[in-house]
């Protein structure tokens, strides 16, 4: 009997032993720095179990372990918490520090920033290199469809800003941000602006804010800008834009503008209409907003670039006309 209990004690003492090698082993394999010279990145596709998990490892010679690696994930319950996605790998990490990256959905996140003044083609344009799920033929034209949005033309519609995305997402994910921003900022800037302003809705102040962006040289004219559309508005005037006078043009503007520009008619040409362009002719930025809602009442009507950014303010055509021979005409050679 004595010798029994001792076979037995021998083999239950085995066993634990051996049990606990091969828990020691588990995280030896799993805590081992794994074939990593440079960072890099990894992806774990949609509905990737485990197993194609640790083939992804194989097939990229980061360990040929994949048994211990394997057993190590099932004891700690990560085989039922992985998550789809683009994860950075370093030198020195190990399949431990990439499981727990790929519990918690740590993955790599870019950023996309639409510049303020940007018109929707050049932040199409920028969308189509970032690495993301792209739309095939999305354009300026069928942009509204996708996105479910009431205006044909979707000029204006999205607020500038840096926005964060991963490999999964999509184009128009990024897109419905921008314009659910620039909802958000629109009529919170509607809701606080100041009494009789000039503009039948926050739509038209939207379209003032975009020509404000384009005439924009440096920021602290923005609110004499503002100013100054919303009294010749407020007057009656032609708002005799050049910004929306080259966007009417579109292609066809060469970079030059001519007087027989301004004189040919076009919907967006506020030297020909009294009236607003019927769309935005930019993406304007929190504070071409700002200004637009909120800005001192000075009675400027008109003006004119100094040629360093900035711009001469006047309240009469006269002091305009002075102005513009001071900063324009004299520098013409």
């Amino acid at each position: 009997m004595r010798i029994a209990g001792l076979i037995i004690l021998l083999v239950l003492f085995g066993g634990a032993a051996a049990w606990l090698w091969v828990q020691r082993e588990m995280d030896r394999q799993a805590n081992a720095p794994l074939r990593i010279e440079q960072e890099d990145t990894i992806e774990v596709p949609e509905g990737a179990r485990l197993d194609d998990v640790i083939v992804l490892f194989k097939d990229r010679g980061l360990s040929a372990e994949g048994w211990w690696i394997r057993r190590f994930a099932i004891r700690e319950g990560i085989d039922r918490r992985l998550q789809s996605g683009e994860y950075r790998m370093l030198p020195g990490d190990s399949a431990r520090s990439l499981f727990e990256r790929m519990v918690r959905g740590d993955v790599i996140r870019r950023r996309l920033t639409i510049v303020e003044g940007w018109t929707v083609a050049q932040m199409l344009n920028e969308l189509r290199s970032a690495t993301l799920r792209q739309t095939e033929g999305l354009s300026p034209s069928n942009l509204s469809a996708a996105l479910c949005i009431d205006k044909t033309n979707p000029e204006g519609l999205f607020l500038p800003d840096t926005y964060d995305y991963t490999r999964r997402d999509k184009d128009v994910d990024v897109l419905r941000r921008a314009y659910d921003a620039m909802q958000e900022a629109l009529q919170a800037a509607w809701a606080s602006r100041q009494p009789n302003l000039p503009y039948q809705d926050a739509y038209a102040a939207l379209i003032v804010a975009s020509m404000i962006e384009k005439e924009t040289g440096i920021g602290s004219d923005r609110p004499l800008i503002a100013s100054v559309f919303a009294g010749r508005l407020r007057a009656g005037m032609k708002m005799q834009s050049d910004p929306t006078v080259i966007y009417g043009l579109g292609a066809a503007f060469d970079g030059n503008l001519t007087r027989l520009h301004l004189n040919t008619p076009n919907p967006y040409n506020t030297y020909t209409i009294t009236s607003l362009p019927p769309t935005p002719i930019a993406l304007p930025g929190q504070e071409s907003l700002r200004a637009t809602f909120n800005h001192p009442e000075l009675g400027y009507l008109y003006f004119v670039g100094r040629g360093d950014g900035s711009s001469q303010f006047s309240a009469t055509l006269r002091e305009h006309n002075k102005a513009v021979d001071t900063y324009q005409r004299r520098r013409r050679p």
